[in-house]
């Protein structure tokens, strides 16, 4: 979908989204669903009233807990694009490795706030499971959750992360 023309955005990657088939003697295969949301990935935002409508559209189209930042506080002059998915497939690959995506944590806080803990993307490690996941996922999923969407890697560098991790790791 991003290397369409024009790119299109999921817009709703998120764990409940991800179909994991299981079949004898094939690895797992995971199938993206759910394409309700899914429209032309890049917008220009050039006024208030054009990031109010957007952050109006993510708020009933996009989960919360995978919502990138440019959806939940959108400047007036801002280019948005396909990286938000890139997020959520960040917050999607922490949840299924801790249950939880990498926010939710700020519910449970004394006046905590899901928005406020994503714009700022305060990413908290909890302890994990035993064994624990090797150093580099963890700095995988962190480059994937940059808070300013310029820097947040496409999915062509994902893909070829994901193929050095696999050699490194299936050796």
């Amino acid at each position: 979908m991003h290397s369409l023309e024009p790119p299109y955005a999921h817009n709703d990657v998120k764990p409940g989204n991800v179909l994991l088939t299981h079949r004898k003697g094939e690895s797992p295969l995971a199938i993206l669903m759910d394409f309700g949301s899914a429209r032309p990935a890049r917008r220009q935002i050039r006024s208030r009233s054009e990031a109010l409508q957007l952050q109006e559209w993510a708020s009933e189209h996009c989960a919360a807990p995978f919502r990138a930042p440019e959806l939940w506080d959108c400047p007036s002059h801002a280019d948005v694009d396909e990286r938000t998915d890139i997020w959520a497939l960040g917050c999607t690959l922490y949840a299924i490795m801790y249950g939880v995506s990498p926010f939710e944590y700020a519910l449970g806080e004394s006046g905590g706030s899901l928005q406020l803990a994503i714009v700022n993307a305060q990413i908290k490690w909890p302890a994990g499971p035993k064994p624990q996941y090797p150093e580099a996922l963890h700095q995988f999923v962190t480059w994937m959750l940059q808070p300013q969407p310029s820097v947040r890697p496409r999915i062509d560098d994902i893909i070829f992360h994901v193929d050095k991790l696999i050699s490194k790791f299936s050796q």
